[in-house]
């Protein structure tokens, strides 16, 4: 079978135009930052983030000496299966927010947490090569009448707009 297309148009009848662009858009959007095993990334002072093949580490501005660790490799997450993970620590009036995405299609692009403040946009990171899992990351102000129910779901967008993971509000 065979299309015929007038000039300016696809087969499908969308202008060469708007496909252009629609294409460009695609190209443009973010993708992780990637980073070196054991690069730190800062995400806010005293917040720090670091990746290695095994998981995700860091530390928060109330215990900078206690390395927290949420692991890759110790079966408790199945890399085939999209995913999202969620640590939280508050200090000061700021929620520290970070978690493993992992399993989605596509090249990840961008994270949104909704909070009942709004939504909060975070950064993502990955290790070179193609691990199957990343990490995000944010901070947020905590509202003086937060409650415990104040951190919702967390979303992970390809660079196609579409969930790559998603954590829901729990």
């Amino acid at each position: 079978m065979s299309y015929a297309v007038s000039r300016g148009e696809t087969a499908h009848g969308t202008s060469v135009a708007v496909a252009t662009a629609t294409a460009t858009a695609v190209k443009k959007a973010p993708t992780p930052r990637i980073v070196e095993p054991g690069e730190r990334v800062v995400g806010a002072p005293g917040f720090e983030l670091w990746l290695t093949a095994e998981g995700k580490h860091w530390v928060e501005p109330d215990i900078p000496d206690f390395p927290q660790f949420r692991s890759v490799v110790d079966g408790n997450i199945d890399l085939s299966q999209p995913g999202v993970s969620m640590q939280a620590g508050g200090f000061e009036g700021r929620y520290y927010l970070s978690g493993l995405y992992y399993g989605g299609r596509g090249t990840a692009s961008r994270v949104v947490i909704e909070t009942d403040a709004g939504p909060v946009r975070g950064k993502l990171i990955e290790l070179a090569g193609k691990p199957g899992w990343g990490v995000w990351y944010a901070t947020t102000a905590i509202p003086a009448d937060a409650d415990e129910d104040f951190l919702g779901s967390v979303t992970v967008y390809n660079t196609r707009g579409r969930v790559y993971a998603q954590l829901p509000r729990f």
